[in-house]
């Protein structure tokens, strides 16, 4: 399972960052860079789109010096993710951006195209793209993607319904590259489940909502620490696309989020929510079914540090239990 060492040698915990629409922004993404992990952002969060280099060449300068002031730190790499579908009118002017600033991550999501691994290859970034299925896996490859994000039920935002089991075990069958996990992952616990499972990554995004370097409306931090599983709701009506939704955002917001209607998928719509007066993200917030295990805001450096205390006891307890049956 083939991790690049510019990737697997900086890392304090074998996570990655995934990017939150809105929530993301340079403060989020140096924050988990300096804890060790790899942090990432949607270009289009960077608004207007002039604003994306500015954002890239923070993010660059603030991890350098905190590496010069910290020479024993231990600094991830960051990424960008990027929408592949014909509604990002931004695509091809951010991807010249990303070029230009040799973004070692790029993260793609909702259709994969050649080109857009060609230009990332162009001067040695990789390309991780996300799928909920198998068959996304086998098309991600075959257009040159160079490894897998596995999106599983339950988690947040747009998601898939299969098992994080089944799903990573079908693309090991026949893919030995980088393969990260996504669904209901907010402990170290679950972090050690995912490489157990066959992933090289946790990926990682409703514990990172309730950080304090999050850019995310206070409630929405408060309403993630105070939920759990029972209050996930999976539904296609904000966007075209499933995804999981925090339950009291949408009562917040009028509607019965026991009675919603079908949308139609051909009509995606990334965040402007179409002609409904609510707004996917901004009014109807994402949050996957693993944040019954987040019970106070953190800093990001806290949140990691907690991740990095429970990963090394699950692996203790598990190298206990390995010994005893030796034993038995």
């Amino acid at each position: 399972m083939a991790l690049p060492p510019s990737i697997s040698n900086r890392l304090a915990l074998p996570v990655l960052g995934s990017p939150l629409f809105i929530c993301s922004g340079p403060e989020l993404v140096m924050a988990q860079c300096q804890a060790g992990v790899i942090g990432s952002f949607p270009a289009l969060n960077a608004r207007p789109a002039s604003m994306l280099s500015d954002w890239l060449d923070r993010i660059v300068d603030g991890n350098s010096a905190y590496q010069s002031g910290h020479p024993d730190a231990i600094v991830a790499p960051y990424a960008v993710n990027q929408i592949v579908h014909r509604s990002n009118d931004r695509l091809d002017q951010d991807m010249q951006v990303i070029v230009d600033h040799k973004v070692p991550i790029v993260i793609t999501s909702l259709g994969a195209r050649p080109e857009i691994n060609d230009a990332v290859h162009s001067y040695g970034g990789i390309v991780l793209h996300d799928v909920i299925s198998n068959e996304f896996a086998h098309k991600a490859i075959d257009k040159g993607a160079d490894g897998i994000i596995a999106v599983a039920a339950g988690a947040g935002g747009h998601a898939g319904t299969q098992s994080p089991f089944a799903l990573v075990q079908e693309i090991r069958a026949w893919f030995d590259g980088p393969v990260l996990l996504s669904g209901a992952i907010a402990h170290g616990r679950s972090i050690l489940a995912a490489l157990a499972a066959g992933a090289d990554l946790a990926y990682i995004g409703s514990a990172f909502i309730s950080t304090a370097e999050a850019n995310a409306n206070p409630d929405y931090k408060k309403m993630i620490v105070e939920s759990a599983a029972k209050d996930i709701v999976y539904s296609n009506l904000f966007t075209g696309v499933h995804g999981n939704y925090l339950r009291s955002s949408i009562v917040a917001a009028g509607l019965d989020p026991d009675n919603l209607p079908e949308s139609d998928p051909s009509a995606m719509d990334f965040g402007s929510g179409g002609n409904m007066k609510i707004k996917a993200w901004k009014d109807i917030w994402g949050a996957g079914q693993g944040i019954g295990a987040i019970g106070e805001n953190l800093t990001v450096a806290e949140l990691v540090a907690n991740f990095k205390s429970q990963y090394d006891e699950a692996l203790d307890s598990l190298k206990r239990k390995s010994l005893v049956g030796t034993l038995v």
